[in-house]
């Protein structure tokens, strides 16, 4: 019988977790020929969300749970699921129910036709701003443009890996993670299914636009090296503008006989040319940073606890 582990990370749930665990105990109940897990990764959690998953694991021991010390953030969480998953998929799925469970049995059927990675795609998106949406599309037009790798738009983690592609994801160990361009970047057999995303089913979400952004930054340093080309994209037009301007400037003193305010000139050019040196310094500086942190070597996550016991954090 094969074994399939649902993924959950989850931080401060503690009104969503409730709902969830009802729908999910249906759904695999409903679900014949497999054994599930059901992997909450508690992400340091401050409310009584770990309380509430012991309690669940008490009542079924299909229900696990590992415990971080600390918050690390969902793409970490989402790779400690990874490392801890005993099935031969894993499904990842968001505790805040925006994602249905009952699509799961379509992301199985799919598997069990050879699809090593069955991804949800949003038809809808309730419950999110407009301006949220179309940053989001622009976001991942910006994306696939500037990388080589193709990038599912309108996906996010709802989706069924098989374990070859787990398999390969744990290879990436680097800290500043953007798992949406992973799973284009590690390739295998791809299948889209299509559903209308529903709002939040309780609490509130925890992705401010600080947090989108800094998640937009990691996916396009991660993937591609185009920014750090800006300098060669940008000195052309601009010595080509400064050429032009030079040439005018000359030609006007000497047809129209008419001065040119030397410091006007001099301000405008400081000023053009010190916002591009900012520019500039600000994607090398992203790069740079990102070298800094992983030569760190540091690991990605500890854990306080497995099911109960703790971990020695000993590897």
């Amino acid at each position: 019988m094969k074994k399939i582990t649902i993924i959950v990370p989850a931080y401060n749930e503690e009104e969503a977790l409730p709902y969830l665990y009802e729908r999910l105990t249906k759904l695999i109940n409903s679900i014949q020929n497999y054994e599930f897990e059901i992997l909450f990764i508690n992400d340091g959690s401050k409310d009584k969300t770990l309380e509430i998953i012991k309690d669940i694991r008490q009542k079924d021991e299909r229900f696990c749970y590992v415990n971080l010390s600390r918050n690390f953030g969902k793409e970490i969480a989402m790779m400690a699921g990874l490392d801890y998953a005993k099935g031969d998929a894993v499904i990842f799925i968001d505790a805040d129910l925006q994602d249905p469970p009952e699509l799961i049995p379509e992301l199985i059927k799919y598997w069990e036709e050879g699809y090593d990675d069955v991804y949800a795609k949003r038809k809808t998106r309730q419950g999110e701003t407009f301006f949220k949406k179309f940053t989001s599309k622009m976001y991942y037009r910006v994306l696939q443009k500037l990388t080589k790798v193709e990038i599912q738009q309108d996906t996010g983690d709802f989706r069924l890996l098989d374990r070859r592609c787990v398999n390969a994801l744990k290879k990436l160990r680097e800290s500043q993670r953007s798992s949406k361009s992973m799973f284009s970047w590690i390739g295998y057999n791809k299948k889209e299914v299509l559903f209308d995303r529903d709002a939040r089913i309780a609490g509130k979400t925890k992705w401010n636009y600080k947090r989108l952004v800094d998640l937009a930054i990691d996916g396009i340093t991660s993937f591609t090296t185009s920014p750090l080309r800006l300098s060669t994209y940008i000195s052309i037009p601009t010595f080509m503008t400064l050429g032009i301007y030079f040439i005018y400037v000359i030609a006007k003193s000497f047809v129209v006989h008419e001065p040119i305010q030397a410091f006007q000139a001099i301000i405008l050019l400081i000023l053009f040319f010190s916002g591009i040196q900012i520019l500039l310094f600000g994607i090398v500086g992203e790069y740079l940073g990102r070298i800094f942190n992983e030569t760190k070597n540091r690991p990605l996550y500890l854990v306080d606890e497995y099911n109960g016991e703790k971990e020695r954090n000993e590897d």
